[in-house]
């Protein structure tokens, strides 16, 4: 199966977290009845909780698919996937954990990708609109400030926090999970530090077949693959990688992912080459989570920077996880996504980690 760097972006972490101070009045958490997790309140005929959203877009109506799994009136779980062009399949781990805390998720597949509307049209390929997206599935799904909880992985780490700088009033808490916010700074980071830690006759070979743009060389991701691939974005041969991320990986829109990012996995060459929100940043009050790890495709200390600058941040750090932090560092993603979600439902506003 022809690969291609499924998460675009991702930050690393640092080995500091930002504590926060709780409110000594905070409530507990009570795992929630089975039966009302489980009640189904959608329309008949009863879809297991499948909704495809009808869109508006400067290029007419369109179709993205959603799914809700569980029912919790205060914790609502919008998932936005990786890519940009991957699927809403590998977020399927969280069902192992999140469930148990009451968490409501939702899974998403952005226009153009997986089970949404394909409109094959590059313009359409845009962050602007997927933002106004974004939004129209939210009022869609009846999500506001009292159970909205919006998370954001690699791409859609950018797109979480660009709908946040616009949107957040109807946010109760903001996940970015593995993304930086200034895609230059990626760029650097990818060419003078993780380029740097390549065999030099590897990365050599790899910038040679880059310089050809002979992208669809089979050698390049034999060299990306164990150099990259299994040491930054799953750290786990690829033989062995959880079927839910080979499932995503393999559904991928090249188009849409060269379109945004642009072939090469070192930097960026897309649309999205000059995205930068450093300077706004600050101006987030909604419960922000920044996730990195230790072996991510990005500055280590970029996350916790992130969770230093909104007004109300936290920062998970996962010791052993790299880009897919969810699946190499399981345990620590899970469990600090769950505390930080029940705590801001618990009505703090930042967690200790």
């Amino acid at each position: 199966m022809k690969l291609k760097n499924l998460f675009i972006l991702g930050a690393a972490c640092v080995l500091v977290t930002i504590c926060s101070c709780t409110s000594p009045a905070a409530k507990q958490y009570e795992a929630p009845e089975l039966a009302e997790y489980f009640k189904d309140t959608t329309a008949v005929p009863k879809t297991g909780g499948v909704k495809m959203v009808t869109i508006n877009t400067p290029k007419g109506k369109f179709k993205v698919w959603t799914k809700t799994f569980g029912n919790s009136p205060t914790m609502k779980l919008l998932l936005l996937n990786g890519g940009p062009g991957a699927t809403h399949e590998y977020f399927e781990c969280m069902e192992s954990f999140l469930p148990a805390k009451g968490i409501e998720l939702i899974y998403y597949d952005q226009l153009g990708c997986g089970n949404s509307d394909n409109p094959k049209d590059t313009a359409m390929w845009d962050l602007p609109r997927y933002v106004e997206e974004v939004e129209q599935v939210r009022q869609a799904l009846h999500l506001d400030k009292d159970n909205f909880y919006l998370l954001g992985h690699s791409w859609g780490g950018i797109l979480a926090t660009e709908y946040a700088l616009k949107y957040q009033q109807h946010l109760k808490g903001l996940i970015i999970s593995n993304m930086m916010i200034s895609c230059p700074a990626y760029g650097k980071y990818a060419n003078e530090v993780l380029a740097k830690q390549f065999d030099p006759k590897v990365l050599a070979r790899i910038r040679e077949i880059e310089a050809k743009k002979d992208f669809a060389n089979p050698e390049y991701m034999q060299l990306l693959i164990p150099n990259f691939y299994e040491k930054h974005i799953v750290r786990m041969p690829q033989a062995q990688w959880p079927e839910p991320i080979s499932r995503a990986m393999g559904k991928l829109n090249e188009s849409l992912y060269v379109t945004m990012q642009g072939p090469s996995e070192f930097g960026i060459s897309g649309k999205l080459t000059n995205w930068d929100r450093t300077k706004e940043i600050a101006k987030l009050t909604v419960p922000t989570l920044s996730i990195g790890a230790q072996y991510d495709t990005m500055d280590p200390k970029h996350m916790e920077w992130i969770a230093k600058q909104v007004e109300n941040g936290s920062y998970l750090y996962c010791e052993n996880g790299s880009h897919m932090a969810m699946y190499d560092d399981q345990k620590t993603y899970m469990r600090g996504l769950g505390k930080f979600i029940t705590g801001i439902n618990n009505g703090q506003k930042k967690i200790e980690l």
